[in-house]
């Protein structure tokens, strides 16, 4: 075949092809315009819910106020936001007023990591319950005026935060109705942390979140709990460093970190809320009072002694349980580098003691009258003084009832009448005569 019929051929046969193609189009019904889609509707704008919302009459049918003013919204944090970017059940709304009640705010679409916090905590347990008094979110950040909490004008702010606790654990009503101790908030505001924070502005001060956390707050009897016996002295820690070493390298903190919560951590002398200055008088007196506790036998011959009945009287001239064993690092005698331990005892005598030497660290500041074995001379000489006191008052115990026995049987022998006088003389006359030998008449 040439050239020319092949390409004449070839020609032939796209042109018949093209033209079956242009009839199957011919006989094919025209293609149709998509149809349009029906219009969305638009979610109602912030100046939709304000034309009702920033009136001050706005409430609840139960009388509880829902107004939002503009002003005050814009300023929060969320103020760049839709009203239905939170309440997301009106995205739709097409009718005004809206249903009386909405679903609830669900802070989670923003804030999940802290919500899942929150879930952990006390207060969503409570809700979980059904307590109508737990707080949510809004009770603590508020609703539509939520501040960053580095501003100082919001609830969360550091100086702020025990105010916002207050709110419900200063009221002794609703303490009280759930279970709660009522003292809690006035005993931190007269603490030293306390008194800090609100009357100092120290930052640096603890407050309520910085113990308990934030969201995350779980009952102390929680062994995940910041302020659980177990981790209190992790807690305080945080702020006092050097003193949590000194605790944990004590006997109280070796006992406390074995897993022996009865051990004590701070709280147990400090206490939990009411903390003071532990340079004060008043609280060094009172801890004495709080090692008897646990050490009720060694208070006991404490308060025997000379430092102890001075202590009892008030007076801080003479030593506490703390000058001699230490406060936080204390340690038994049989550690060298206690101060009570034997190679110590002058020095620590010493500090108050000018001149103490060997003999004179002989003394017992625990002398027990009842131990045998401790104190043998001290023990025999009580039982001799128990012995001599009980004999003295049971010999004049006896002498006193016999002389009143006879008194009492001398009075009933005289008769009573007005000639009293003349029958005792008389009778103090025969027994005169009695005496010098017969009733006879005297010369």
């Amino acid at each position: 075949m040439s050239a020319s019929r092949f390409i004449f051929s070839g020609f032939a046969v796209w042109a018949l092809a093209f033209g079956f193609v242009s009839r199957a189009q011919q006989g094919a019904p025209a293609a149709q315009p998509p149809a349009e889609a029906p219009a969305a509707a638009s979610a109602p704008a912030n100046t939709d819910c304000l034309m009702c919302h920033e009136d001050d009459s706005a409430a609840r049918a139960d009388g509880r106020p829902v107004v939002v003013k503009p002003a005050v919204f814009e300023k929060s944090i969320h103020g760049g936001m839709s009203c239905v970017d939170c309440h997301a059940d009106l995205a739709t709304a097409t009718e005004f007023p809206h249903a009386e009640k909405l679903r609830r705010v669900d802070c989670s679409t923003c804030h999940s990591d802290t919500v899942e916090l929150y879930k952990k905590s006390v207060h969503a347990t409570a809700q979980a319950r059904g307590s109508q008094e737990a707080p949510g979110c809004a009770s603590c950040h508020g609703a539509h005026d939520i501040l960053p909490s580095s501003n100082p004008e919001s609830r969360t702010y550091h100086l702020n935060i025990a105010a916002t606790c207050a709110k419900c654990h200063g009221d002794p009503a609703l303490t009280a109705k759930v279970g709660l101790p009522t003292d809690i908030a006035a005993e931190y505001a007269d603490s030293i942390h306390g008194r800090a924070v609100s009357r100092s502005g120290l930052t640096v001060a603890p407050t309520c979140s910085n113990c308990h956390g934030a969201h995350d707050i779980v009952s102390p009897s929680n062994p995940e709990s910041r302020v659980a016996s177990a981790h209190v002295p992790e807690t305080c820690g945080k702020c006092h460093e050097g003193i949590a070493l000194k605790f944990n390298a004590g006997v109280h903190g070796t006992v406390l970190a074995r897993g022996n919560t009865g051990a004590p951590a701070c709280q147990t002398c400090h206490t939990a809320h009411a903390i003071q200055q532990s340079a004060s008088t008043a609280w060094q007196l009172s801890v004495i009072g709080q090692c008897g506790t646990c050490h009720a036998d060694r208070i006991a011959t404490f308060k025997d002694t000379f430092h102890g009945q001075v202590t009892s009287l008030g007076s801080r001239t003479v030593a506490g349980c703390a000058d001699c064993h230490g406060a936080h690092e204390i340690l038994p005698a049989s550690d060298p580098r206690s101060p009570i331990a034997p190679a110590n005892l002058v020095e620590t005598c010493g500090k108050c003691h000018e001149g103490a030497n060997a003999n004179f660290v002989q003394y017992d500041p625990h002398a027990n009258k009842h131990d045998r074995q401790r104190n043998p001379a001290l023990f025999f000489v009580s039982k001799f003084m128990t012995v001599l006191l009980v004999g003295v008052f049971s010999f004049f115990g006896i002498h006193t009832a016999m002389w009143f026995t006879r008194e009492l049987r001398e009075r009933r022998r005289e008769p009573v009448g007005p000639s009293k006088g003349e029958t005792r003389a008389s009778r103090q006359a025969a027994d005169e005569r009695k005496e010098r030998g017969g009733d006879g008449p005297s010369a």
